[in-house]
């Protein structure tokens, strides 16, 4: 498996680890539940350095994106980031990415750990220009700082630039003890907060750095547990759950990142025909009324028949709830639908919910 950069630091912290997408990572620390509720509470370090990072470069790089990605990139100023996806020509979701605009001719994805080598192969591949594609995701290590305190640590440690002004979906280049960092305003937990792009060797450091500084703020080391529970109360998609090769982006819920009014790009005829014709299944939420966890792999019934699938679940802290996000018939997707949901061959009764489940005051 492989290592990121703060293999020693999890160990030393007292991480569990566990495998993920082919990367040995911390699943938690000192437990999912407290780890959880201190980033909606307080403020939480997640190590996110076994994430992709690709540079499009050149004369026509935005020409590039703009047929690779399905969101505008044409809509994107210096300094501003896009939530973004790659697709097939079937429509389905090769991987979430999010784009970094440096100038017209220097873009940086971030794309999700266990899709990196493959979203290089597959945009090299497909690429209709001569733009320069290059995989740098062994240069960087990358740390999230989420949680309504994270501008308060943060903003007296960067003396080049004054963080608060950033806005969310922006980044900024800047100085870190003493080497140079991406700052950007962006985040997987529905909470504020940053990601913080850093060189490899520099990463070690910077996590020091942040949890020495932070703990007059009460930060707490995260794993991926708290991620994959705090991702499912702001009903963030996961790959391999809610995003697939196989499910068309306008069923996963991302209709709202596919621009087809700015031109060809690769997956547009075939989410054209799907939206003329109607799409057969959208992502809902759902909440369980009776005691329960359903999963994915579960299923979700009305009396007998089986009519949606669910893609992730468990009971969150903050809601305090059995819920999850599960593909469902288009004409039962409404707010209060009743359903049951098929756990291990017993049925629980649920209903169905707006997304998202958790919503951060402004």
């Amino acid at each position: 498996m492989k290592r990121t950069p703060l293999y020693e630091e999890h160990l030393r912290l007292g991480g569990k680890m566990v495998e993920f997408a082919g990367w040995e990572m911390p699943v938690q620390y000192s437990g999912v539940i407290p780890e959880h509720l201190n980033v909606r509470e307080r403020v939480g370090l997640f190590d996110v350095s076994h994430m992709g990072e690709i540079w499009v470069r050149g004369a026509n790089a935005e020409a590039a994106l703009q047929h690779l990605t399905c969101n505008n990139v044409a809509a994107l100023s210096d300094g501003k980031a896009q939530y973004s996806a790659i697709l097939n020509e079937r429509g389905g979701v090769i991987d979430d990415i999010i784009i970094y605009r440096f100038s017209k001719e220097l873009f940086l994805l971030c794309v999700n750990a266990s899709n990196a080598d493959k979203d290089f192969e597959w945009l090299s591949s497909k690429n209709p220009t001569d733009a320069r594609i290059e995989n740098a995701s062994q240069e960087y290590g990358q740390i999230a700082v989420q949680g309504p305190r994270a501008m308060e640590l943060l903003v007296p440690l960067v003396k080049g630039c004054d963080l608060s002004a950033l806005k969310p979906f922006h980044f900024v280049e800047t100085e870190l003890l003493g080497s140079k960092v991406i700052v950007a305003r962006t985040g997987y937990t529905g909470e504020d907060g940053v990601e913080i792009f850093v060189k490899a060797d520099r990463t070690v450091d910077l996590w020091r750095l942040l949890l020495e500084h932070g703990a007059s703020f009460g930060v707490l080391p995260c794993g991926l547990g708290a991620r994959d529970s705090l991702r499912l109360e702001a009903a963030y998609p996961l790959h391999g759950h809610e995003l697939g090769e196989d499910v068309p982006a306008l069923e996963s819920g991302l209709g709202w990142i596919v621009k087809f009014d700015k031109g060809d790009f690769i997956g547009r005829k075939a989410l054209l025909e799907l939206k003329e014709k109607g799409v057969p299944r959208k992502l809902v939420g759902f909440v369980l009324d009776e005691p329960g966890i359903a999963r994915q792999g579960d299923s979700l019934a009305l009396g007998s028949e089986t009519v949606g699938a669910i893609a992730s679940g468990t009971k969150t802290p903050t809601v305090n709830k059995a819920l999850g996000m599960a593909f469902l018939r288009s004409d039962l997707a409404q707010p209060e639908t009743k359903l049951s949901a098929v756990v291990r061959g017993r049925a629980i009764a649920a209903h169905v919910v707006p997304l998202p489940f958790y919503k951060r005051s402004k």
